[in-house]
């Protein structure tokens, strides 16, 4: 059958970072192999985010004929989220689709030619429900991880703690004092960092829920890199778990500039000495109340550096999980913007790929997302930690303290996502200025991540280590086809 199209069904979760990485994991794949073919199955967001024919567009704009996207339909029955049961709820969002995925995927079947045939799913892991439904098919599995594999190592090393060893995790991660000896990690892993769905009985069902379906994978792709994350890709156990496939980074580095305040921002950027801006951006649902916007204003006004910042306020309750900034006035300390005039920028949303790869920039304040963190070392861009919630408390600590390539800010910061008026904890205007003053004058930092830039574009071409893996991958999923 070696003129066989191979057909590969993609169900990414339902988010802005999520889905972006899944289109450009296809395109990766389809590159690699002309035989491939890749459906997109797209479930609806539960909550507001842009337009998602219009977002699904921007991102696959240069993408080949053999990518196809379909919407799932919008089912009304579908269960609603539950902000103080999310994780629990979200799953089940996720799962009410199972349906409409086995009826999809049976049409596609049905409709193949014969020299075509469905070969496998790859399945966000937050989407680790669907593997049952690709057994109904039998056709293996792939789960593709946006997170990076120190995390995927940690939780696997908690299932194993609560499952195998009957150990009290709820109680172990309670203690904010303590530390951790974790094998996917170097250094002992302070229990500050670990996300709260370790320290409550549904966090702790759901992740033992995810780990016996993640089990039954075929293989599962990361977006990482081996030169990276080395000693936590090769803790994981060679027996009783699926290969590991550092396959990253997987970015969508288009960054093309629609509205006209991407243009003025830039166009100003133009106007910068090299690397003398520091980036500040919390990604799509990061916010700040009132208190904590003017600690930042104040904190960048005395740290004297240039500055773009992108303000994201809450949103009206029950409206959406994205945030804007209509009028910053209404927040910032008097006359900001005016004593600021010349030497900062503060926006609404941000262009992040246009502006870390501006050669203006040269520090990046962030909230520590895997793709802002693979972005910012893809462009060289340093960054200051100010996690805000799931797994980037982790995420920074990996860049702070395992492998130097970041200042710790506020490594341990924490929100509630659904209600940030509750979080009472303050990050002063003396600990930014002296966050953005290391950030922007550590040279040691500046350099690591300067070669860790060149080790990122280098793994990913032909001879680097991702390029390897994908093509490890690339030859297992073929092989499916008899």
């Amino acid at each position: 059958m070696a003129n066989a199209v191979a057909e590969l069904v993609f169900i990414p979760a339902p988010g802005v970072g999520h889905i972006m990485s899944t289109i450009e994991m296809a395109k990766v794949l389809v590159n690699r192999d002309q035989r491939l073919s890749i459906s997109v199955l797209l479930i609806s967001p539960p909550y507001s985010i842009l337009p998602l024919a219009t977002y699904i567009e921007s991102l696959a704009k240069n993408t080949t004929e053999r990518i196809r996207f379909i919407e799932l339909p919008h089912d009304q029955k579908t269960p609603k989220l539950d902000p103080k049961a999310f994780v629990t709820s979200f799953y089940e969002f996720i799962n009410s689709h199972c349906t409409s995925v086995r009826n999809t995927v049976a049409h596609m079947i049905n409709d193949q030619t014969g020299s075509s045939r469905v070969v496998g799913f790859v399945v966000d892991i937050i989407c680790i429900g669907m593997i049952d439904v690709a057994n109904e098919f039998n056709v293996p599995t792939y789960v593709f991880l946006t997170a990076n594999s120190a995390f995927l190592g940690f939780n696997l090393y908690i299932e194993t703690l609560f499952v195998e060893q009957n150990q009290d995790v709820i109680k172990l991660s309670y203690n904010s004092e303590g530390e951790m000896d974790v094998p996917c990690f170097v250094n002992p892993v302070p229990m500050k960092v670990v996300q709260t769905l370790c320290q409550v009985d549904e966090g702790l069902d759901m992740l033992v829920y995810c780990f016996r379906e993640l089990r039954k994978a075929k293989g599962i792709m990361v977006n990482t890199f081996l030169e990276l994350e080395t000693h936590a890709i090769k803790s994981f156990p060679d027996s009783n778990f699926p290969p590991v496939y550092p396959v990253g980074p997987i970015l969508n580095l288009d960054g093309v500039v629609e509205k006209a305040d991407d243009r003025d921002v830039l166009s100003w950027l133009d106007g910068q000495p090299p690397s003398s801006v520091v980036l500040l951006c919390f990604g799509s649902m990061g916010s700040f109340n009132e208190v904590q916007v003017k600690e930042i204003a104040r904190g960048l006004e005395r740290s004297g550096h240039r500055f773009v910042w992108s303000l994201r306020l809450p949103p009206p309750p029950e409206e959406s999980l994205e945030v804007h900034c209509d009028d910053p006035r209404v927040l910032l300390p008097d006359g900001f913007l005016e004593r600021t005039k010349g030497i900062g920028k503060v926006i609404g949303w941000a262009p992040q790929v246009s502006l870390l790869a501006h050669e203006a920039v040269g520090g990046f304040v962030s909230h520590c997302g895997w793709n802002s963190m693979l972005e910012s070392l893809w462009f060289g861009v340093p960054t200051a930690t100010w996690p805000m919630y799931a797994e980037q408390q982790m995420n920074a600590f990996e860049m702070v303290v395992e492998l130097g390539l970041a200042v710790d800010l506020k490594m341990d910061y924490k929100i509630e996502l659904f209600n940030p008026d509750a979080n009472i904890e303050i990050v002063t205007a003396e600990e930014i200025e002296r966050g953005v003053k290391r950030l922007m004058e550590d040279n040691e930092i500046r350099a690591k991540v300067k070669e860790m830039s060149k080790m990122s574009r280098a793994t990913v071409a032909e001879g680097g280590s991702s390029y390897a893996s994908v093509g490890y991958l690339v030859q297992e999923i073929m092989s499916n086809i008899i």
